[in-house]
């Protein structure tokens, strides 16, 4: 019969515990320790008057040693740091045996706004000493992630108002029914096995309608001082009765509840230099914004006037629109923004695999149809005219158009040269039933309103396919994507635990200065490690 050697958990163990020697060089703590106990916190103290009275309060140091420790190891609930606290001896070594509850942490981080950015910023001045800023080229993304917001309580307007009417008819009906079971003596005499009384299942479903009149007071709440939300294209979005500051948003991994974190890194070491959480999935409309936090920052960190002169920034697509060029070009920086059809002109994104782009048929475009400023019509090279119909808003510009008669354009001899085709809306069950006519495609002219002299849009169509440019702009990926993987994978980071767009920003910039400090492991250790 086999042997194992005896144990017994009932014995003591008296076990001296080192708090300062459980912070080993060269690791992440002992970093976070490093830099925390260098860099000026002061202005974490305006937020409290306890100089004369009231109780101590737990130092901004701490505090942040802790939420910085516990985000790196993936540890974001404020209620699972304060267990960690008791838990874990590293936290306890850098909480200098301090346990503050999940209240404390939660407050701390939500209330100090400006606060955290003073020091996203200090933290770039000790990445800028350790040499990890070069300043050559920057990579601009959003990183879409989840936040404390369920989508199953999104939608529009007249959408939330029709769920409101189902749960009120919902409620009533299950009213109705619990009262016919309270008469019936048979329900009452036949109960279920794992009901002690008949009290016991009045009282569940007495439960069961409150937690649904909750939700509809809820919805009814919201409904009465709820505003339609627009987004970038003039229509309607959806609302969050939870965070109505969240975004309804399309990810890698489907359909979100979320924010979209917004960051520029540097090329030389990935080193986040600008981070921004937006409430909304097109990233085009923040990118003036970022361009005055990345020149600010990197003033603190180069002490230059204009630190961008010789900077590349590179983005995607998203970033694309005559606004943002222009925007950029009047602070005079260099960006690299491709347009959303550039793969297509890219010899090396052809469909067959060794075989030569096929020439595409090409197209009319806004110069070959002749304008009639009188009557204000378009006339087609088939002779056919366009006529104006609505303003609208495309891709962040905004425009007329113009449409032709379907009809006009079925037989035409030349429609295989001609623009796009646009598809007809598709008809509700009640105007199909009235009208069996079947809709023809039409075709749609667009003109974009010139709000500049300069077009600096067909300019970075040619530049990007500068072989050159595209050879640069394949660095971007590789500039700010890593970062990315750090924070939400690696890190664990991948949602966000706070509610409106201010507590979300705060926690967006401390998640980016989580791997800001870690990159900087390294070269402590080779300039001050033993």
């Amino acid at each position: 019969m086999a042997r194992f050697k005896h144990t017994d958990n009932s014995q003591g163990l008296l076990l001296p515990v080192s708090l300062e020697k459980q912070i080993l060089e060269g690791t992440f703590e002992w970093t976070l320790s490093y830099l925390f106990d260098r860099i000026d916190l002061l202005i974490f103290e305006h937020n409290y008057s306890n100089d004369e009275k009231g109780a101590c309060a737990y130092s901004p140091k701490v505090l942040l040693k802790i939420i910085m420790f516990c985000y790196s190891r993936g540890i974001i609930s404020s209620r699972k740091i304060e267990i960690a606290c008791k838990e874990n001896i590293t936290i306890k070594a850098l909480a200098e045996d301090s346990e503050p509850d999940h209240d404390t942490i939660a407050t701390f981080i939500s209330k100090n706004k400006e606060a955290v950015k003073d020091l996203f910023t200090k933290v770039l001045l000790q990445c800028s000493e350790l040499k990890l800023i070069t300043g050559e080229m920057f990579a601009i993304d959003g990183c879409k992630l989840p936040s404390n917001a369920s989508k199953e309580w999104s939608g529009k307007i007249e959408e939330l108002k029709k769920k409101r009417d189902k749960l009120e008819n919902y409620i009533t009906r299950l009213l109705y029914r619990h009262q016919e079971l309270d008469k019936d003596d048979s329900v009452k005499r036949k109960q279920k096995p794992f009901h002690k009384t008949m009290g016991d299942d009045i009282e569940r479903r007495e439960k069961s309608i409150n937690r649904l009149e909750k939700k509809l007071q809820r919805l009814d709440t919201f409904l009465e001082k709820a505003i339609p939300k627009i987004g970038a294209s003039g229509e309607e979005i959806k609302s969050n009765i939870t965070d109505n500051e969240s975004a309804f948003i399309q990810s890698s991994h489907g359909y979100i509840q979320g924010y979209n974190g917004i960051a520029i890194a540097d090329s030389g070491n990935q080193i986040i230099i600008s981070a921004e959480a937006i409430g909304f999935g097109a990233e085009s409309g923040c990118f003036p914004r970022m361009l005055d936090n990345l020149e600010e920052n990197m003033k603190l960190v180069t002490g230059k006037k204009k630190p961008l002169k010789k900077a590349l920034l590179a983005g995607d697509t998203g970033y694309f629109s005559e606004d943002n060029l222009q925007e950029a070009a009047n602070r005079k920086i260099n960006v690299l923004i491709p347009d959303s059809q550039f793969r297509q002109r890219d010899p090396y994104f052809a469909e067959k695999k060794n075989e030569k782009v096929k020439k595409k048929k090409r197209r009319f475009t806004v110069e070959d149809f002749k304008y009639d400023e009188k009557r204000d019509v378009f006339i087609c090279p088939a002779g056919n005219e366009l006529e104006y119909k609505c303003n609208v808003t495309l891709r962040n510009n905004s425009g007329k158009q113009y449409r032709a008669k379907g009809s006009a354009c079925v037989n035409c001899h030349l429609l295989e040269y001609c623009i796009n085709t646009r598809k007809p809306k598709k008809p509700t069950i009640e105007k199909s039933i009235r009208k069996r006519k079947v809709r023809t495609p039409f075709r749609a002219l667009y003109i974009i309103d010139k709000k500049y002299e300069n077009n600096l849009s067909e300019k970075m169509r040619k530049k990007i396919d500068d072989p050159a440019y595209r050879e640069l702009y394949s660095r971007r990926m590789q500039i700010i994507e890593p970062p990315f993987s750090n924070i939400t994978y690696c890190k664990g980071m991948n949602r966000f635990t706070l509610r409106t767009k201010n507590k979300v920003n705060i926690q967006w910039q401390l998640y980016c200065m989580v791997h800001n400090i870690g990159k900087c492991t390294k070269p402590l250790m080779e300039k001050y490690g033993a």
